[in-house]
């Protein structure tokens, strides 16, 4: 059974998507965090503050990837 309020509800973005966010802050790993909708987004090499274009890699359940459109 899942706890987070995404489990099993349509996600704000789907893999391939191009969207702006904001990191909000930096994980342990050092991946960039930014939300849509309170929905988590790592992106790979964000630093904090930084408004940025990514294009979703991955979704998951309570999270998804992506990665900085250049």
């Amino acid at each position: 059974m899942g706890f987070g309020k995404f489990e099993g509800a349509p996600k704000p973005v789907k893999v391939g998507d191009e969207v702006e966010v904001t990191i909000e802050a930096i994980a342990a790993k050092g991946d960039g965090i930014a939300k849509i909708d309170g929905f988590v987004i790592f992106i790979r090499g964000g630093q904090q503050g930084q408004k940025i274009k990514v294009k979703i890699t991955d979704v998951k359940n309570r999270f998804a990837t992506g990665e900085p459109v250049v």
